[in-house]
Formats: C-alpha cells, sequence, structure tokens
C-alpha cells in the first residue's frame, strides 16, 4: 500500500508540473480522505448515524460524476466538483483564507464578505444544524465542512507570503524531485509520505492518543485554528523550504526540501491531519446534537 501511494504521489507530481498553480486544491485525496475518517471514527454513534442519513442522499447533489456515498468520498467531493465548472465556481475562495506571514495575523482583510475558508466552516457549520433545511442544502454543508476543516489543517492554506497564493508561487524541489512549488508538497507530496509513515493511515495515526489527549487537541475556535496552521507556515513551511526565516521572503535557487528535512516535517504533517479530525469530529457533533450558535459572530 505505502509502494502504491509513493508512486501514486509520484505520477501526480508530474502532473503538477504541467498544470497551472491553483491555490484552491488541498491535501490531495489521501490527506482529505484521513481527516474525514478520524472524523467518522471519533464521532458519537448518534453523528455517525446522521451522516450516513445524509450520505444515503447523496443523489440530491446531481453530480454523478463526484459521488459522496461515504464521508471519505464527501471529503474530496468540492475538489472534485471545480470540474464542473460554473456550477461550484462561487465556491473557489472558500477553500483558503491568505494571511501573510509576515504580517500580524489577521482574517477581517483576506475573508472580506466570509468568502474565505475559516467562514465557510462556521456557516457550513450552522447550516449542517439547522434541522428546518432540506435535506439537499444540510447534505451540501455536510460535504463542505468535511473539506473545509482539512484545507484549514494544511497551513498554506492558512498563510501566504509575499503575494504567493499560499507557496504555489514558490517553485522549490522535493527531494530528488524538481520543478514542483510549496505548496503542491504540503498539498500531496509531503502529505502522502507522512500518513502512510507506519503507523499509516486514520488508525494508525489515532495510536498512543488517549481520550484525554483527543479532546484536548479538538478544543480552540475555528480562528484559533487558522492561527495555529499560519503560525506553522511562518515558524516551520517556509524556513524549511528557503533554509532562512519566512521574513522578509526570500526565493532562493536552491529552495526545496532534502531527505533529512523530509523527516523532520513528518511529525508536523502528522500531526495537523490528526487535529484536523478531531476538531471535524467535535464539530459534527456539535452540529448534529445542535450545539451550535445559529447567528454568525460577524455581520
Amino acid at each position: 500500500m505505502i509502494r502504491i501511494r509513493l508512486l501514486l504521489a509520484t505520477a501526480l507530481l508530474l502532473l503538477s508540473t504541467l498544470l497551472p498553480a491553483s491555490p484552491a486544491a488541498a491535501w490531495w485525496e489521501y490527506g482529505h480522505e484521513t481527516v474525514a475518517t478520524i472524523a467518522y471514527l471519533e464521532a458519537a454513534p448518534a453523528t455517525r448515524a446522521g451522516i450516513d442519513r445524509l450520505l444515503r442522499q447523496s443523489k440530491l447533489l446531481d453530480t454523478p460524476t463526484c459521488p459522496a456515498h461515504t464521508i471519505e468520498e464527501a471529503s474530496v467531493w468540492p475538489d472534485c466538483v471545480k470540474m464542473l465548472g460554473d456550477r461550484f465556481s462561487y465556491a473557489y475562495n472558500w477553500h483558503f483564507v491568505d494571511v501573510d506571514v509576515c504580517q500580524p495575523f489577521d482574517l477581517k482583510g483576506p475573508c472580506k464578505g466570509g468568502n474565505c475558508v475559516t467562514s465557510q466552516i462556521e456557516r457550513n457549520q450552522r447550516l449542517l444544524a439547522d434541522r428546518k433545511l432540506n435535506p439537499r442544502e444540510r447534505l451540501m454543508a455536510l460535504v463542505f465542512l468535511v473539506h473545509f476543516v482539512g484545507d484549514l489543517h494544511q497551513p498554506l492554506h492558512a498563510a501566504e507570503r509575499d503575494g504567493d497564493q499560499g507557496g504555489n508561487k514558490l517553485k522549490v524541489h522535493y527531494g530528488a524531485m524538481p520543478h514542483t512549488n510549496l505548496h503542491s508538497v504540503w498539498d500531496g507530496l509531503l502529505a502522502d509520505r507522512a500518513i502512510s509513515t507506519p503507523p499509516g493511515d486514520a488508525r494508525g495515526l489515532l495510536v498512543g492518543t488517549t481520550p484525554a489527549s483527543r479532546a484536548a487537541m479538538a478544543q480552540g475556535s475555528v480562528e484559533d485554528w487558522a492561527r495555529e496552521s499560519w503560525q506553522i507556515a511562518h515558524d516551520t513551511v517556509y524556513p524549511s523550504a528557503t533554509h532562512a526565516p519566512a521574513c522578509p521572503p526570500t526565493s532562493p535557487a536552491d529552495a526545496g526540501l532534502d531527505a533529512a528535512q523530509i523527516e523532520t516535517l513528518i511529525p508536523v504533517v502528522r500531526a495537523q491531519v490528526l487535529k484536523g479530525g478531531l476538531k471535524l469530529a467535535k464539530m459534527l457533533d456539535d452540529a448534529f446534537a445542535g450545539r451550535v450558535a445559529m447567528k454568525p459572530k460577524y455581520g
């Protein structure tokens, strides 16, 4: 399985060199699916039953090329539907929030009008919790919520530097692989490597945790989570790739990660995926149990 994942990652890297950079694709499939699986495993039985009821109605989405029969399929649905053009183009900016790591952390400017991942996480949790809504609306809220919580825990979906669109414009190498960008490294190449590292997959990431530690990791507000990801981008993501402090911005010709650096980053990625799954489980539990404030915090 690990060999298959690494071969897939290599193929996707080659494909990524042929495609334009996009700040809206995150964690590739393996990362999103793992976050979703952790959330499903950790959610209360009543929550899992509610998720299953909604997903049994996935035909209401009318996206046969983008199925959502399981929570794992639902976790990648918002990326899949980008291929459907105008139908879902309104959601493009919902996958990220570009907070400059060389400026004080502030969501207000990058999230103007609620068109960013943090605002949409909160909005879709409210919609999912609203039992007065029709099943299609709640189903859409579920798939967006599952995906966006995963997005937020990829640090470069909560940060950028010098207008680089979350590292999309920063050219780097990954080990011996040349000609990729920093965003793609954290979305897929490094994520796939980290999640596959034994003990791998969702259950492997949960190994060694306790109920108390899992509950602690699930705490905080959505803004807190965004700040944590932004801080990781400032402290770790950019410096590890450019071999210099994040600020002022630099783009050295040898930017990238060697084998030793990759090894040091694996625990960071694994922790982000784990925390994403645990926080998503709490958000889903709160939504299905009716523990969600139904008015947005901001006007």
